[in-house]
């Protein structure tokens, strides 16, 4: 994406989000997901017939086939298709990767938001043409080892809202909330040995208004003694944890060392939540770097109270916008720039597939089922 259009974007994400000192605070404001007292279903489509951003059935019917009570809708899961093209897919393991960025998972599309319908039939669409889940690791180490015709997707969600993982307690038994992000992803995985549980969480540990490893103090339910656990359950289930700063602090707008502190702080949290964890990436607040680019990466920051010094150095560092990331084997692959593919109200994902179709520079990376080798050309 040239600088400019790069500029811009960003700049249409601060005026919606309406920024203050503390950042996080502004994303927390917006809507929050509806109750998670009952059972909860998804009516849901697949996202490949329009360039539509919204999907699902009529929300009053919805309500009206459940009594009118709030938090609870229908589920009718639209069948996924084969993907009967995958045979016919030229291999082409130098082509682009879509990495895919969510953020609040709610009941409506909005700024920094898609509805539960949308989320799970952008699942069902990224299956039926043939994308399974990669690792940030398998990117990195470049073992993308998937079966020939398929293509890898890279998830990232950012901002550890409860929208992305809540739980629900009954009878002094925590389960995963079906109507979170996390809980809809296990339904759809559920009957799909080949849709691993593989994909990135960038966290906000200090944040507002619930925005602190998923949820706090009672937002939305959520107590603060789960937080680490939630972190634990996440690393045990397969996905990965990635650093996003303490509390979503715009990093242009700092001295370099209010930005170390920002993200070696960051990193601490993750580490008091899993002892030892190794933190490959690291998410821009906003898409803004700091005034020294190579802080966003490497730097230091030492606790004032217990003199320790905490050093980080990341493999990766994620944009906020910008596109399918060209694939790791190409020469020209930058893991301290990766190019994401923003998802909201306005930004649908299925015109970005399409693109992803077209042959020749550009076109989707499409595996040729054989590790040992790289097939196509840069």
């Amino acid at each position: 994406m040239p600088s400019f259009v790069r500029f811009c974007f960003a700049l249409s994400l601060l005026t919606a989000c309406a920024p203050t000192d503390r950042e996080g605070s502004a994303l927390a404001n917006a809507a929050t997901p509806e109750s998670s007292t009952g059972g909860s279903v998804i009516e849901t489509v697949r996202m490949d017939t329009a360039d539509s951003d919204t999907v699902g059935a009529n929300r009053s019917q919805m309500l009206a086939a459940n009594g009118d009570q709030p938090g609870i809708v229908s589920m009718s899961v639209a069948p996924v298709a084969a993907d009967s093209a995958a045979a016919q897919r030229v291999p082409n393991e130098y082509g682009r990767i879509p990495v895919v960025e969510y953020h609040l998972v709610d009941s409506t599309d909005g700024t920094y938001k898609v509805s539960r319908e949308r989320f799970r039939a952008e699942l069902d669409t990224l299956y039926a043409r043939g994308y399974r889940p990669i690792s940030l690791a398998e990117m990195l180490d470049k073992k993308i080892d998937l079966p020939r015709g398929m293509s890898p997707v890279l998830f990232i969600f950012d901002d550890a809202s409860p929208s992305q993982f809540r739980y629900v307690e009954r009878d002094g038994q925590l389960t995963v909330d079906p109507t979170s992000a996390l809980g809809l992803w296990m339904d759809f995985a559920k009957d799909k040995p080949d849709w691993r549980n593989r994909g990135l969480f960038c966290l906000l540990s200090g944040a507002e208004a619930g925005r602190s490893f998923f949820g706090n103090k009672g937002i939305e339910g959520q107590k603060s003694e789960w937080r680490f656990p939630k972190l634990q359950q996440l690393d045990s289930m397969g996905f990965e944890l990635c650093n996003h700063t303490l509390w979503h602090a715009r990093l242009d707008k700092y001295d370099n060392a209010f930005v170390q502190e920002q993200i070696a702080r960051g990193e601490l949290a993750i580490d008091s939540a899993i002892p030892g964890y190794k933190v490959r990436g690291f998410a821009l607040p906003l898409g803004m770097w700091p005034k020294t680019r190579e802080l966003a990466w490497k730097g230091s920051w030492t606790d004032p109270k217990s003199k320790r010094e905490l050093r980080y150095n990341y493999d990766a560092v994620f944009e906020v916008a910008g596109g399918p990331t060209r694939s790791p084997y190409d020469p020209n692959f930058n893991p301290r720039s990766i190019s994401r593919i923003p998802l909201g109200k306005g930004m649908p994902l299925f015109p970005t597939l399409r693109q992803l179709e077209k042959e020749g520079p550009g076109g989707r990376y499409v595996s040729d089922g054989d590790a040992s080798k790289v097939a196509g050309s840069p």
